[in-house]
């Protein structure tokens, strides 16, 4: 290079991909603790992919340590909304986290957790559950919000490192790439039908202060017992009918008149309640923080 010939400039850093914009729709649910009731559909849509199935059947821990998973997985969705600069961050967290899985499916396929044909699928369950469990537990969203809070899940798929070409760039595209996976790759897994049964082992949790603990010891097979029920009854009643249909879970009439008052005393009891208990930590730290700079 000759004297004349101006240095070459580094490489400017990618920039880190926005979280969704605070006030937004995603921003008013996530954060929400009925968004508790969501999240069980959402995950057991999951796992009825064979190979995310497969994949946290050899390298999870939700059997021996289910409370530890759930509290560590409802963080890291919270920082996907609420994170802030911490969002980017927490999404290539969950990308090294995932990094070394790999094995076969229940269809005797090659997986990697990181290939989008997976990966996209944990990412897109999230959106369809919003939506519908949102009708009992929130509102019905309007056409325009709906389109939003598809534009913001895409944020969200960002933030986990999915490139563009691995989503449906919109919601039209959406649907069809939805009913694609609903009849071609959902199933009936072994770790599906494990997460909806009311008779499988559970581990108490062992948190809190002694009493807490001594209580939890002495009344833990009936809590479990009712656990279990609720979160079957939650987790099938809260999936989108046709997911069900897709992954052979039974919904009765009964169940739905249940799930209905059930979703009404939530719906009118939840707003009544104040901003501590209403919303999760994180999402509550974000809103004050909005607040403050808005003074």
């Amino acid at each position: 290079m000759s004297n004349t010939e101006p240095a070459a400039r580094p490489l400017a850093r990618r920039r880190d991909p926005e979280p969704p914009p605070p006030g937004g729709v995603l921003w008013t649910i996530a954060g929400d603790v009925r968004a508790l009731l969501m999240l069980p559909a959402a995950f057991t849509m999951q796992v009825a992919h064979p190979a995310i199935g497969a994949g946290v059947d050899e390298h999870s821990v939700f059997r021996t340590d289910p409370w530890g998973r759930g509290e560590r997985s409802l963080r890291s969705v919270q920082l996907w909304v609420y994170g802030g600069e911490r969002a980017a961050e927490e999404g290539r967290r969950v990308r090294r986290l995932h990094k070394e899985i790999e094995g076969v499916d229940t269809r005797g396929r090659r997986y990697h957790s990181l290939d989008p044909a997976c990966y996209a699928w944990v990412h897109a369950t999230g959106f369809p559950v919003y939506l519908y469990a949102g009708r009992y537990l929130l509102r019905r969203f309007t056409p325009a919000q709906e389109r939003q809070l598809y534009r913001e899940w895409l944020q969200v798929g960002r933030i986990l490192g999915l490139h563009d070409r691995d989503m449906p760039q919109s919601i039209e595209e959406y649907w069809v790439y939805y009913r694609r996976m609903l009849a071609e790759e959902i199933e009936s897994t072994p770790i599906a039908r494990e997460l909806v049964a009311t008779d499988v082992a559970l581990p108490r949790p062992e948190g809190g202060s002694l009493p807490v603990r001594l209580l939890l010891r002495l009344t833990w097979p009936v809590l479990r017992a009712a656990f279990l029920r609720l979160r079957a009854f939650v987790t099938v009643g809260y999936m989108p009918p046709e997911a069900r249909a897709a992954i052979g879970l039974e919904w009765t009439p009964a169940q739905e008149r249940r799930l209905r008052q059930f979703s009404a005393v939530v719906r009118i009891l939840v707003p009544l309640l104040p901003e501590r208990l209403r919303y999760l930590p994180i999402a509550r730290a974000a809103r004050a923080r909005r607040r403050a700079a808005a003074r």
